[in-house]
């Protein structure tokens, strides 16, 4: 269903688990994000692996309660400052993963099971950590009876990804990495699609969507959508914007 940017904004509900398309600068749902943070009446959690730009500006207009991500950067311009200062002055409750461990979560999220196992954290202070959030757990495999952890699985309230083409019905296509987006689409409770161009149904005859319709719940047509974060052969960076709006000029 096609809906305006507003109309998929305000079906954002207060204490939603929120996930976004892309990572660092590159392919971010800014125009969501930017409609999102003009509401004062919720506060979300986020979950997401590599977060940057999109997370930084949810931070600064503090948009969040709690941040799962194993590994929130701006490149090579560092730390984002705001992830830094809403962590050290205790204004967001953050959970530290890792990589493999949230690629777990969100496939056995969108495979419809309730875990994935993994092996390489074994060892790690993060498991005590997740073991008492209820994220992982500990257990003999019943094979070898060698220990081994489970990671559960990661089921967001929403997903927003942004994308480069999609239909009236949700099938999507998206052009370059495709990061975990596709997990994200299969594992949400509900998606909401972003889209560079809507193109007729006829577009994806013969030819497999990047995200299935199925999946999707709402699609706003956005075009430049992603900016300032880049959007694989459309545009790139806006590295100047993107500057002053974290506060690094």
């Amino acid at each position: 269903m096609i809906v305006s940017l507003e109309e998929a904004v305000s079906t954002i509900r207060d204490g939603d688990l929120i996930t976004i398309s892309g990572i660092s600068f590159h392919r971010n749902p800014m125009a969501f994000i930017y409609s999102l943070i003009k509401r004062s009446d919720i506060r979300l959690s986020f979950v997401d692996r590599e977060p940057g730009f999109g997370l930084e500006i949810l931070l600064k207009h503090h948009m969040l309660r709690q941040v799962r991500a194993p590994m929130v950067t701006l490149e090579w311009l560092g730390i984002p400052p705001y992830f830094r200062k809403a962590v050290e002055n205790g204004e967001i409750d953050y959970l530290e993963d890792t990589c493999g461990a949230f690629i777990a979560g969100i496939r056995a999220g969108s495979h419809g099971i309730p875990f994935m196992p993994v092996k390489g954290v074994l060892g790690s202070d993060l498991v005590k950590l997740h073991e008492e959030r209820g994220s992982w757990k500990r257990i003999n495999d019943p094979f070898t009876n060698k220990e081994i952890l489970l990671v559960r699985a990661i089921e967001p309230d929403i997903a927003i990804i942004h994308v480069h083409k999609a239909d009236e019905e949700g099938n999507s296509e998206i052009l370059g990495p495709l990061y975990e987006d596709i997990y994200k689409a299969k594992a949400a409770k509900k998606v909401i699609i972003t889209a560079e161009e809507i193109v007729p149904r006829s577009y994806f005859r013969g030819k497999r969507p990047s995200i299935n319709g199925e999946f999707v719940t709402y699609v706003v047509h956005t075009p430049r959508g992603a900016e300032p974060t880049s959007m694989f052969g459309i545009y790139d960076v806006d590295w100047e914007r993107v500057l002053d709006e974290i506060d690094l000029t």
